[in-house]
């Protein structure tokens, strides 16, 4: 058991910059790209499904069960793949593997974003347009804003949870925490030990994180 804490203090010594800089920098650069464009992409679908262009919501609703629907590293495999061959566009895998990660997050957040909005009173929108507003008015103004305190700490726990999954990106070795691992398993070739590191990373990320949406959670509430 000494010689497992003694090997753990040794990595750490000449790997520390792979694990805990460019292994976490690489995962939160991910995660944040992931939740900013999926929340873009998942706020215009939940849009599209309420559309009463029929074409339009059978599309939005297709694409929210198909990514529901598939697992998460064979939607990457298409990414990274297949993806830029149909469309002809060589890119990186960091990019291929970011665009993947956002999709597969905007079906969910979409679904975040339903609940959240019709969690308000109907009565909001209806008063709101009595008044004369247009329905975008009404959400932009009326809607939303009440909405928002359901749906950011819903997003919140949608980052931890990315933050968790950019760890299937390391099957294209794009710089994250498991590839840190891989890499650093090859060159010591002690499996356990990178594996502990990895886990005490991740779990102080997603701690330190749940810890900062609780406070940004209290912060809403003690605002209402």
């Amino acid at each position: 058991m000494t010689g497992f804490f003694t090997n753990i203090i040794k990595i750490l010594d000449k790997y520390w910059y792979v694990f805990l800089v460019t292994g976490v920098s690489y995962t939160l650069i991910l995660a944040v790209i992931t939740v900013l464009f999926g929340s873009a992409i998942g706020l215009v679908i939940y849009f599209a499904r309420q559309s009463k262009i029929r074409p339009l919501s059978w599309i939005a609703v297709a694409f929210v069960e198909v990514i529901r629907g598939t697992p998460m590293l064979l939607q990457l495999y298409v990414g990274v793949f297949l993806v830029p061959k149909i469309i002809g566009i060589n890119v990186s895998d960091f990019v291929s593997v970011a665009v993947a990660l956002a999709l597969n997050s905007a079906a969910y957040v979409s679904e975040v974003f339903r609940s959240g909005i019709e969690a308000v009173d109907r009565g909001q929108m209806e008063a709101a347009r009595t008044l004369g507003l247009s329905y975008g008015q009404a959400m932009k103004k009326v809607v939303f804003p009440q909405a928002v305190k359901n749906i950011l700490p819903a997003l919140g726990n949608e980052f931890i949870m990315i933050v968790k999954d950019t760890s299937l990106a390391s099957t294209f070795f794009v710089g994250d925490i498991m590839t840190s691992y891989l890499k650093v398993r090859g060159n010591t070739f002690l499996t356990f030990e990178c594996l502990t590191i990895v886990a005490v990373i991740y779990f102080m990320l997603t701690f330190i994180l749940s810890k900062l949406l609780g406070a940004a959670e209290k912060r809403l509430k003690a605002n209402d």
